[in-house]
């Protein structure tokens, strides 16, 4: 049994970091101090030309283990966040190393570098962690958060600057469940923006989540999941709205779009994915994700949903706080998984579900 699944139901749905004793603490750390510093195995993400490729860490000073850059930039916001959250960590000096020889001036200059001469370069879900991660360092009050965040900056502002110009203009929303949810990344942005006060980008992003999801109801669920699915992309539509919509209206478009959590096909989403981790390969690591991502969008749906009167959350609340519980205990079961097909990346979904009301993620909702 690993640390992860000794939580209880109860700590996992709630969120909340006193759930992180030095075992769990631990366990939550190894995979993202290994993983950003493996360079090999790794995958490019980009058209190379006749010569030879530079090896990642030529091109990616900062963020290049892991196997990919997005993976090495959320197990950075995971490492970080594990130390803003989680008092007298175990491992603080060893993340502490490890994240002051990744983030200095130089290797940022090279990623800015790469970024110029490669603009659409993981766009939109690298984009998206590499805002959390900087918000991640804006919450965090200490010495060590306020240096790499300036040594960031960067790299932050070009990704601000290019979700603004590219990436809010998108003129209709991708429905997957990989890295190119829309969604998925918009709630990214969006919880940066009101981390950092940025009242410009918080305005833009709420603006493009209302144009591509504010008139959809009776969500297509029934096609979920493809085969490489970690989000929903119904429940990860759901999870931005109801950073958009005030309580009333939210609980109204959920009632719109959900409309029978008891029928076919919605109640699928109230029932964890079968996995079978012992096949080893990339698609079922996906489908744990998948289940771990599901179960925090659950919860933050029926967190929304309380103390809201009217049919739609009398109807919803229950079955999405029981299906959270039931989601979150399935992830658990093998979100630690020592194949690095999923230790490259699953432990900052674990980190996500278990600190998820802890700041940062949809700040200033219920």
């Amino acid at each position: 049994m690993n640390a992860f699944e000794t939580i209880s139901s109860d700590a996992l749905r709630a969120g909340r970091a006193d759930a992180l004793d030095d075992a769990v603490a631990s366990a939550l750390t190894a995979h993202p101090l290994d993983g950003i510093e493996t360079e090999y195995p790794h995958y490019q993400g980009a058209v190379e030309g006749p010569d030879a490729p530079p090896r990642p860490s030529e091109k990616h000073p900062a963020f290049y283990g892991c196997f990919d850059w997005h993976s090495a930039v959320h197990s950075h916001w995971a490492l970080v966040r594990l130390l803003r959250v989680a008092s007298d960590h175990p491992d603080e000096g060893e993340i502490a190393t490890v994240v002051d020889g990744r983030l200095t001036p130089e290797h940022v200059a090279g990623e800015v570098e790469y970024l110029d001469a490669n603009p659409s370069f993981e766009e939109p879900y690298g984009w998206s962690w590499l805002l959390r991660l900087a918000a991640e360092l804006r919450l965090w009050d200490d010495s060590r958060a306020d240096a790499w965040r300036e040594t960031l900056r960067p790299l932050e502002d070009r990704v601000r600057r290019e979700t603004l110009e590219s990436f809010l203009g998108v003129d209709r929303p991708h429905r997957v469940g990989t890295h190119g949810n829309t969604a998925f990344a918009l709630a990214g942005v969006l919880d940066y923006a009101r981390v950092v006060g940025d009242a410009e980008l918080e305005r833009e992003a709420e603006t493009t989540a209302i144009r591509l999801y504010a008139d959809d109801s009776a969500g297509v669920v029934g096609a979920e999941p493809v085969g490489w699915d970690f989000v929903s992309p119904a429940l990860t539509e759901a999870d931005l709205m109801r950073r958009v919509l005030a309580p009333d209206p939210f609980a109204a478009w959920l009632d719109g779009f959900l409309p029978d959590l008891t029928g076919a096909p919605h109640d699928a989403l109230l029932t964890p994915v079968d996995v079978e981790p012992d096949e080893v390969d990339g698609a079922a690591m996906h489908l744990i994700g998948l289940n771990v991502s599901r179960a925090w969008c659950l919860a933050g749906l029926a967190d929304a949903l309380s103390g809201r009167e009217g049919p739609a959350a009398t109807r919803l609340r229950e079955p999405l706080d029981a299906a959270a519980r039931r989601h979150a205990e399935a992830g658990a079961a093998d979100v630690l998984t020592d194949d690095y097909a999923g230790s490259h990346w699953l432990s900052s979904f674990a980190v996500y579900l278990l600190t998820r009301n802890e700041g940062g993620i949809a700040p200033g909702t219920a």
